[in-house]
């Protein structure tokens, strides 16, 4: 089975024999091994071994700790690769109009409302967490169809703060 992975500074093809527990990488091939023990995972590529903890997945994204650094890798299957090539958006993108929580906060300011227009990346809400303040963006271009949330309130991670139907 295929797969692309990209990070900060790389793109990288992988290409796994699950039944042969082998990867290639590129021109080189590894021999690999993973499993899960004590609620933690261990990959091991050749002789050396990784440690993985904190897996968080969301749509395409991994983000997870390698021996103890944190790595966040974009993640797409062969299925994907060929819904991009022929411009189709996968049934985790028909989403993408959805703005949720990236962090626990509380919702600051509402810079839009419903019906307004938006472009990709025009701040829409501002959500102090950490005693930080955090500036939402559009994540399509489109209106605004709803709000899910009001300023001073409170959210979780991953939680609903506004809906834009996409155009253009």
């Amino acid at each position: 089975m295929k797969f692309e992975t990209e990070t900060a500074d790389q793109t990288r093809e992988l290409a796994f024999d699950f039944e042969q527990n082998r990867v290639t990488v590129g021109e080189n091939t590894y021999e690999f091994s993973f499993e899960k023990k004590n609620g933690r995972y261990l990959l091991r590529i050749g002789t050396k071994l990784y440690q993985i903890d904190n897996v968080e997945i969301e749509k395409h994204i991994v983000e997870f700790t390698l021996d103890g650094q944190w790595c966040r890798v974009e993640v797409r299957d062969e299925q994907d690769l060929l819904l991009d090539r022929l411009g189709f958006k996968t049934a985790a993108e028909i989403g993408e109009g959805q703005l949720n929580a990236p962090m626990p906060g509380k919702i600051l300011e509402l810079i839009v409302n419903e019906g307004d227009e938006v472009e990709l990346g025009d701040p829409v809400a501002i959500l102090e967490a950490m005693k930080m303040e955090n500036e939402l963006k559009a994540p399509v271009k489109g209106m605004v169809t709803s709000i899910a949330v009001n300023a001073g309130e409170s959210v979780e991670k991953n939680a609903l703060i506004l809906e834009i139907e996409a155009s253009g």
